[in-house]
């Protein structure tokens, strides 16, 4: 959850537990002050603030995180219920595919639970026959801890299967998530901002290893 989410959460709960208190347990002290106008705010914001803490809880419920990486299956699909679309949203806001058109995946920490930040290097090590599969094409892409575009030296803002990515010696893949360029290796590399950032995985025509679960995307790593 974001730091604004986190805040958001807690001032809504905040109303909410104020008016439910007012109304139940110290009611009896503000009757001479009820109005139907007050009564009708103070239905708006209780019913704000208990639709937006539902749709958080139910979208931390029906996330899916692995190896730091965060994902939903079921977004974008015209039967989904209105709770479900407001829960997809928390977590990925903005225009979806359905599934059998893209998946998509973020994290904002590392394997080990960390915060991304460019103040560390990072390898993101794709096994031999591991990269994401796909009858359409996958991309990596990086943003700062607002999700914007940072500028870098190279103007790359994201690696994907058509970047041209040199694979290792036994078909592996490393991506290499840092600041400053990384010697030998400039073809894999994704410029990082020195701050913290966040990455997206978009994956295209999913392969249905994809559709299924069974796909793991790897963890981001930090190197000495």
């Amino acid at each position: 959850m974001s730091r604004t989410s986190t805040y958001l959460v807690v001032f809504n709960g905040g109303i909410c537990g104020f008016f439910i208190i007012r109304s139940f347990f110290l009611g009896h002290f503000f009757t001479d002050s009820r109005t139907i106008r007050n009564d009708v705010v103070q239905g708006i914001l209780i019913g704000f603030a208990l639709a937006f803490v539902t749709a958080q809880i139910y979208a931390r419920v029906k996330a899916t995180k692995v190896n730091g990486w965060i994902t939903m299956f079921g977004l974008g699909e015209p039967g989904n219920s209105m709770l479900l679309r407001a829960a997809h949203a928390q977590l990925f806001p903005g225009p979806v595919n359905i599934p059998q058109e893209a998946m998509y995946w973020w994290a904002n920490i590392d394997g080990a639970g960390h915060t991304l930040s460019g103040q560390h290097d990072y390898i993101m090590h794709f096994p031999p026959g591991g990269l994401p599969p796909n009858n359409g094409f996958w991309s990596l892409t990086m943003g700062n801890a607002k999700n914007r575009f940072v500028a870098n030296p190279i103007n790359r803002y994201s690696v994907s299967d058509r970047t041209g990515l040199v694979p290792n010696a036994d078909g592996s893949v490393d991506i290499y998530l840092q600041n400053a360029a990384p010697a030998g290796h400039e073809s894999n590399w994704l410029p990082a901002p020195s701050g913290k950032f966040i990455l997206w995985l978009r994956v295209y025509m999913p392969g249905a290893a994809i559709l299924h679960g069974e796909y793991t995307v790897p963890p981001v790593v930090e190197v000495s």
